[in-house]
């Protein structure tokens, strides 16, 4: 993705560029957190001997920018984000996109990452790049794709914007819908030290599509802040790409930005009441169930079933759910053979969906009912076949 970028930037600096676990011909080794990503990064500078940097990132490699200026400030001389945010749509979009990479691999989302990459007319003037761009996802690692997902899903730093302190350029397409001018404008309004870069007729691989006008930015701004630096420009430039083969271009398309969730709890109890096993339990109850169910029922909560709500959350989810002894994927089988017992047919939908996300593929989830129509009955089992049925074919539907 940077290969046009290269020829300038190393005529003024040492550059080192990186591919994800999975992209490219690096190692399949899944990373499913923005900060695993950015230890990774920084043992491999280590490894090189490179003390302060620049870095420059696109798309997910701007959120492991940002994680390291957040949490490396030492390390990180000035950060250019690319086509960047600092919350990538919702969690629960990635992890259906998981779900659905999971089911029908990468081959449907390769096919129609160009729409959301490139602008028409770049696309329509440049077939070998588009070309270029969907066998880069066809050739990625599915295991290490779902987990980039695991780790955007989970990517969050618009409380933490102002502990950035590091000269910042937010660079944005015009015509990006991926990571719209909304979220640059917010990187800037955050960041204490952050400029925006407008460039026109351009999608989401600004690299890609304008690498002269990208280039131009990324000197600019990496030769003001290091100036700004005594001693400074002796150091590295990294060139970070989001995940992509050979050359580490975008990650996985987010889905189109919605209106952020909610992250606290609807409930009116005081936190000494919750401890720390309610707050373990609303993490959890998110991830497996999702953003959009959990606040659904929240803004149901009323006085009435408000301790009802908070007892689940703290002992089903906050002491149940987060025990060792069993992985989630071994939870979600358990709890689907109970619910086909009882015949919850309205809890088997919702964790139908909760065992997708956790893991288990369509097979295995027609497995688990064929086993319960054995020992919970037929009619039972039909029933819950049906529901299953309905809900795997919403969930695992490719986009587009």
């Amino acid at each position: 993705m940077w290969d046009r970028q290269i020829p300038e930037l190393t005529r003024h600096w040492r550059v080192i560029r990186f591919d994800l676990p999975g992209h490219g011909g690096s190692p399949a080794y899944p990373a499913s957190s923005v900060a695993e990503l950015a230890d990774r990064l920084v043992a491999t500078l280590d490894a090189l001997g490179v003390d302060c940097f620049g870095y420059a990132g696109c798309s997910i490699g701007g959120a492991i920018g940002a994680q390291l200026a957040l949490t490396r400030p030492q390390r990180v001389t000035s950060l250019t984000l690319v086509s960047s945010s600092p919350r990538y749509g919702t969690a629960d979009s990635w992890r259906q996109r998981g779900v659905v990479i999971r089911t029908n691999g990468l081959d449907p989302i390769a096919r129609t990452s160009p729409e959301r990459w490139f602008t028409p007319g770049f696309t329509g003037a440049q077939p070998a790049i588009v070309e270029w761009a969907v066998q880069m996802v066809r050739t990625t690692d599915p295991g290490c794709y779902i987990a980039a997902c695991e780790a955007m899903a989970s990517f969050d730093v618009r409380s933490s914007l102002q502990r950035i302190g590091v000269p910042t350029l937010v660079v944005v397409g015009s015509e990006d819908q991926v990571t719209p001018t909304t979220d640059a404008r917010t990187l800037v309004a955050g960041i204490p030290d952050a400029s925006l870069a407008l460039v026109p007729g351009t999608s989401h691989l600004a690299p890609v599509e304008q690498p002269a006008a990208v280039t131009e930015l990324l000197i600019r701004h990496f030769t003001a802040a290091w100036h700004d630096k005594p001693g400074a420009a002796t150091q590295a430039a990294i060139g970070a790409a989001a995940p992509k083969p050979v050359l580490g271009p975008a990650p996985p398309p987010p889905p189109p930005p919605v209106a952020p969730a909610a992250i606290e709890s609807g409930l009116a109890q005081p936190e000494a009441v919750r401890g720390g096993a309610y707050e373990q339990g609303i993490k959890v109850r998110r991830e497996v169930l999702g953003d959009a169910h959990v606040d659904q029922v929240e803004e149901g909560v009323d006085d009435f079933s408000g301790d009802f709500q908070e007892f689940i959350t703290r002992y089903a989810w906050g002491e149940m759910w987060t025990r060792a002894g069993l992985d989630r994927r071994t939870r979600s089988i358990i709890t689907l053979t109970a619910l086909v017992a009882q015949g919850h047919r309205d809890e088997l939908a919702l964790h139908t969906r909760a065992a997708l996300r956790n893991g288990l593929t369509p097979t295995e989830i027609k497995e688990v009912l064929l086993h319960t129509a054995v020992y919970c009955g037929v009619p039972a089992a039909n029933a819950a076949f049906a529901v299953a049925q309905r809900v795997i074919r919403e969930e695992t539907t490719p986009e587009g």
